[in-house]
């Protein structure tokens, strides 16, 4: 593996670099199949870009500035010819993501932390376990001076205005101290006072750390002319200009270009390098132009893509620091505590919106409802009709538990999951690991939902006082929570609207009860197909275990309705006219499953059933682990990162 050698001096070099890549929209299935249509994106790009400068890439939309930057990432997608070069050692993408950082122009925070802790949890995700907690702590605070976010330290992510969001967006990356930090239109949309700020922010961490830092953006102002040490102009992947900034001026009036008195020549000669499309004959005048130009510089302008800045104003305030990227990264275990750490400062963030709502989805929703069927489902006769009202009473309790743990993740997840695609493609972490973490720190919290939620239904009920019974009702409850949070993640891996992957989950959920669950319609009564169909159904399985808990004696468990427990049919009533349709539990469960009946099975195994209920729930997280482990296509991914 190629490896940095830390020095005073950094240098990026591009080497007649070109790169095909899809030109034009293209359909799904055209993705899926990939027959995308391709073209040359960049042509022969040669750029060189020293330690302690800041680089703009300049053109106008379509002109490669993002390709460009993709291509020094290791990011894009097709074929790259030509050789990118860090201090001389070809640049790779494990190269890239262990000395350099890259900030998109769309970045999905954790809304329900902090601005400080944002900071300090990527800073534990991102820095070697050699660097000491204290260092760590001091780099976040050095970064949130050095990018002015000291006042909203304790605000809300989502409190921040799109300025500070964006600056805290680039000190994620800065944490670690990048030798080369790649920015895509870091100041698109932010009004000129910010884009200043930011610009001029970028120059001084160049600077004072000997930092490369390159940044791309399509409308320049005059007023960051002084802070760009060199410039790249495109038009259509082919390079016009690229060398020192104060330099230019002189090459282009050279060729008798200069540029108007009072004018800002950033954009001036970025007008220069775009096609006019205003009629034909100014697009192929203006062609023509470019052509020239570019043809002129590839001639002439080795000097001055090679020509380095003089620094002696500054040389003394620079710091030749070794670099943070240079101690490695976190260990495994590190990476999942931070991460389920993470996750619960979410959680316990009460001064947070975010946080209150997650609160109540992961911990009360459940028991909520369930108080509610303890509302409805109090007063039980014993009668014929406590049959069906236990039923149904079962099997709200199942059905609630399946959709109301879809409805929190459909809540939780989706900004888990986008913050995961982007992290990892920066290299802080993996599918596995987030998948892991992402478990470990909802199993607590899964148990206590569960658990509060039966108590209300087991103790607040004429059911049993048996803690061992109220153990196994909400043991089985919690397997089909986590099973269709499992499910609902794995789902929202691939589906970016949560809408659409909560009914997909849901639409499962109601197939699994309707045709497993014996609780809708009686096993005995479906076709064949139906009958086997429902060995790959959990539901199956956990209805299995709370209806033989509650309607049949098995080992030496205790129940309300029983085989040894009659319910009397009394006279003159309506029970009486109808006729006793249950003389026991046994006889009920007859009616639900197959009970000794060649050539089916006893249905009805307690603890069977009870272990396949949870062997599903754990081929469900390790299924999600493979899923996150296998390559997704390249066009997936990108919906989730910006």
């Amino acid at each position: 593996m190629s490896r940095l050698h830390v020095t005073n001096d950094y240098v990026l070099e591009l080497n007649n670099v070109y790169h095909a890549g899809q030109m034009e929209a293209s359909t799904c299935l055209e993705k899926m199949v990939g027959n995308s249509s391709v073209g040359v994106v960049l042509k022969d790009v040669s750029v060189e870009v020293h330690g302690g400068e800041l680089m703009a890439v300049l053109g106008s939309k379509g002109s490669g500035k993002k390709t460009l930057l993709d291509v020094i990432a290791r990011r894009a997608q097709g074929p790259t010819r030509g050789q990118i070069l860090l201090n001389g050692v070809p640049m790779s993408m494990r190269l890239f993501q262990d000395s350099c950082a890259y900030v998109g122009r769309k970045c999905h925070l954790l809304e329900g932390l902090t601005t400080k802790q944002t900071l300090y949890y990527a800073a534990h995700l991102t820095i070697g376990s050699k660097v000491s907690s204290y260092v760590k702590s001091t780099r976040v605070k050095q970064v949130m001076a050095d990018l002015a976010l000291v006042h909203v330290a304790n605000h809300g992510v989502h409190f921040l205005n799109q300025s500070e969001y964006r600056r805290l967006a680039i000190g994620i990356q800065l944490l670690r101290d990048p030798v080369v930090i790649l920015l895509d239109e870091p100041t698109s949309d932010l009004d000129p006072l910010h884009t200043y700020m930011v610009v001029s922010i970028l120059s001084n961490h160049a600077k004072k750390y000997n930092r490369i830092v390159v940044l791309s953006t399509e409308k320049p102002r005059s007023d960051i002319f002084p802070f760009l040490d060199r410039v790249t102009y495109l038009c259509l992947g082919d390079v016009v200009y690229t060398g020192a900034t104060r330099m230019m001026l002189d090459y282009f009036r050279h060729l008798g270009f200069p540029c108007p008195e009072l004018e800002n020549p950033l954009m001036f000669y970025l007008c220069l390098s775009t096609v006019d499309r205003r009629s034909q004959e100014r697009f192929l005048e203006s062609s023509n132009q470019i052509a020239a130009l570019v043809d002129k510089f590839r001639l002439d302008g080795r000097p001055f893509r090679k020509c380095a800045v003089s620094y002696a104003d500054h040389v003394m305030e620079t710091e030749h620091r070794l670099p943070l990227t240079a101690y490695g990264r976190p260990t495994t275990t590190q990476v999942l505590t931070n991460l389920m750490s993470r996750e619960w400062a979410v959680l316990w963030n009460c001064g947070s919106p975010i946080g209150r709502s997650h609160f109540f989805l992961r911990l009360l929703l459940l028991p909520v409802f369930f108080f509610l069927l303890w509302i409805f489902y109090y007063d039980l006769p014993l009668n014929q009709q406590s049959y069906a009202s236990r039923n149904g009473l079962l099997y709200s309790c199942l059905a609630g538990t399946m959709f109301l743990s879809v409805a929190s993740t459909v809540a939780v997840h989706p900004a888990l999951r986008t913050r995961y695609y982007q992290e990892s493609r920066d290299g802080f972490y993996f599918g596995p690991s987030f998948i892991l973490a992402r478990s470990l720190a909802s199993l607590p919290l899964s148990v206590m939902t569960v658990a509060a939620a039966s108590a209300i239904i087991y103790f607040g009920m004429p059911i049993s006082t048996n803690p061992f019974q109220y153990l196994l009702f909400g043991s089985t409850l919690w397997a089909v929570h986590y099973f269709m949070e499992q499910q609902t993640m794995a789902l929202l891996m691939l589906v970016k609207s949560s809408f659409n992957a909560a009914l997909t989950s849901l639409f499962l959920g109601i197939v699994y009860l309707n045709v497993g669950s014996a609780m809708v319609r009686a096993i005995p009564g479906l076709p064949d197909y139906l009958y086997y169909l429902t060995y790959v159904t959990q539901s199956r399985y956990a209805a299995a275990v709370l209806n033989e808990q509650h309607f049949r004696n098995f080992s030496s468990l205790p129940s309300v309705l029983n085989a040894t427990l009659s319910i009397p049919c009394p006279s003159g009533t309506t029970f009486s006219n109808y006729g006793c349709r249950y003389s026991n539990g046994t006889h009920y469960l007859m009616e639900r499953y197959h009970l000794t009946h060649p050539p089916y099975d006893d249905d009805l195994r307690f603890w069977l059933n009870f272990g396949l209920n949870f062997l599903f729930t754990g081929a469900m997280f390790f299924a999600n682990i493979i899923l996150h482990i296998v390559p997704l296509p390249a066009f997936v991914k990108s919906k989730f990162r910006g």
